[in-house]
């Protein structure tokens, strides 16, 4: 006899609570102690149970949605597409030569049609622009050659101009997507027209080349599986990733002026952020009337004017897409300097009306934000300041809560692949980031006006 959709959710969920029951046994331990506690145990308290949090809703409340039931709900304020919509993939691509073949085939090779591939070269100077047009000869692809480099943001801009379909799709000059990976996103847009942008899930195209490979690989999938499945839960994916980001037309096409013309702290903002242009979606209810008064002589705008909508972000576990990590540890500390400029950019932003999309979109994106700012002093407090008082017994403990975090992500990554022995790279990604990757915020913040967006500079 098969099982109710109600019950399966109640099933799925009754799990969930029994397999987070040693944390949660764990924090109800802790909690009666904690007004006698200092106050450092607070900042070890909340990420427990924020991690427990994000746990259950990605386990118990997400679900697939270009595996859902269709909900034709809201159809008067979010148009339904049409059952097989055209679509416009684009990439833009600076100094890849060795690599950008690969990218390309997989676009092309997309299962998915009507499709409009889009490739904009810009202004390479290392043989790109010679592999670009003999694939232009055997492929179905539209290259554009920029004479001189304009930034990815503004490359991509110029590639959406000779963009014709009814979703606008971007991948990352470094990707490999699965060939139904494009069709499955677009399902999820058709069976819930509420859902403005859905994220595909990325994982390390070269996950074995070295340590930190591997460490990247599984920490990749539990940012996709657990952290953007818990913010799809409320509809509320904070950043549509650049290795596979797919937009209904109607919900972003107006705001690529805004994208292209960003600017903080009295100058253009030159990473192409995805926070940034996954905010014009989720924010456009608010703060899109405004965006395109101010670029009104736009033809994204003149041309075709959509009015702002709730829309919700969304995310895709089925869509599958690999990207190129690095290898060593100098490119990938610069890699992650540019994400942490473009996250810290985009909270002057996104944060000034996340709080209006609920409060568990809300929590989650300040409990977020908050978290990321005190990295940087819970780990000088606990692994600096500690010890200089001669308090050894301090980061002895912090690096075991550290490491019961990421043991805690491990297993879930264990969970979605049985068998697979990476599970226990997980832990020492939670040492790097409490011990490295945390100090990156203030350098970021410093340096957050510096900066070029080419894949090869990392």
């Amino acid at each position: 006899m098969p099982v109710s959709p109600p019950v399966r959710r109640g099933l799925r969920r009754l799990f969930t609570v029994l397999a987070l029951l040693p944390l949660i046994v764990l924090l109800a331990r802790q909690f009666p102690q904690l007004p006698y506690a200092p106050l450092l145990a607070y900042y070890g308290v909340a990420v427990l149970t924020a991690t427990v949090a994000v746990f259950y809703l990605a386990y118990a409340r997400y679900v697939d949605p270009s595996e859902a039931p269709p909900q034709p709900r809201h159809t008067a304020a979010f148009p339904p597409l049409l059952p097989a919509p055209r679509v416009s993939l684009l990439v833009a691509v600076k100094d890849e030569a060795d690599g950008i073949e690969a990218c390309v085939r997989s676009m092309t090779g997309s299962d998915y049609r009507p499709l409009q591939v889009i490739v904009i070269n810009d202004g390479s100077t290392d043989g790109t622009a010679e592999v670009l047009d003999r694939l232009a000869a055997q492929l179905p692809v539209t290259v554009l050659h920029l004479p001189q480099n304009v930034g990815k943001k503004r490359a991509l801009v110029q590639g959406a101009r000779h963009a014709t379909g009814e979703v606008l799709a971007f991948t990352d000059s470094d990707c490999v997507l699965a060939p139904d990976a494009l069709g499955r996103c677009v399902d999820a847009l058709i069976r819930q027209p509420d859902l403005g942008a859905v994220s595909g899930h990325a994982r390390a195209l070269n996950p074995d080349e070295s340590l930190l490979t591997r460490v990247q690989d599984v920490w990749y999938e539990g940012q996709f599986r657990v952290a953007k499945a818990a913010e799809a839960s409320f509809g509320a994916v904070t950043c549509v990733s650049g290795p596979l980001a797919v937009f209904r037309r109607a919900a972003v096409i107006n705001y690529l002026p805004a994208w292209a013309a960003d600017r903080f702290l009295g100058g253009e903002f030159r990473f192409a952020t995805d926070r940034q242009l996954t905010g014009y979606v989720l924010g456009q209810r608010w703060i899109g009337d405004r965006l395109k008064r101010r670029f009104a002589d736009s033809p994204f705008i003149s041309d075709e004017d959509h009015p702002p909508r709730a829309w919700r972000v969304g995310y895709v576990r089925s869509a599958h897409v690999w990207t190129r990590v690095p290898a060593r540890l100098r490119p990938f500390l610069r890699q992650q300097t540019r994400w942490k400029k473009s996250y810290v950019r985009n909270l002057f932003f996104t944060g000034t009306f996340m709080w209006r999309r609920g409060p568990g979109p809300a929590a989650l994106y300040y409990g977020h934000a908050l978290w990321v700012a005190l990295a940087p002093a819970m780990a000088f407090s606990h692994l600096v300041w500690a010890p200089l008082r001669g308090w050894w017994a301090v980061p002895v403990l912090y690096l075991c809560g550290v490491l019961l975090k990421g043991t805690a992500w491990g297993l879930a990554y264990r969970l979605d692949n049985p068998g697979d022995p990476r599970w226990a790279y997980r832990p020492l990604m939670s040492v790097l980031s409490a011990t490295m990757l945390s100090w990156l915020l203030p350098y970021s913040v410093s340096t957050i006006r510096r900066g070029v967006w080419s894949r090869s500079a990392m």
